[in-house]
């Protein structure tokens, strides 16, 4: 029962992991990894902080599952 809601936990925080960070509009692609950004400075507000910190905390929750799933397994 308890590996259930782990792996319940466990796949759904991956899901959610992968939209929050599809939606972070962060640059153009590889022209910012050779020198094309021009921005020096980016400061996160409304939205964009909010899935900042989900993708934090959801990175969080999804180690702390797999933890858990390893830990229950072995």
């Amino acid at each position: 029962m308890l590996t259930t809601v782990i792996n319940y936990i466990h796949t759904i925080s991956a899901i959610f992991i992968i939209v929050f960070i599809l939606l972070q509009n962060r640059g153009t692609g590889l022209s910012e990894v050779f020198g094309g950004g021009s921005e020096s400075y980016y400061t996160r507000r409304g939205f964009d902080k909010v899935l900042f910190v989900g993708t934090i905390i959801l990175a969080g929750l999804f180690v702390g599952s797999a933890l858990a799933k390893s830990i229950l397994k072995g």
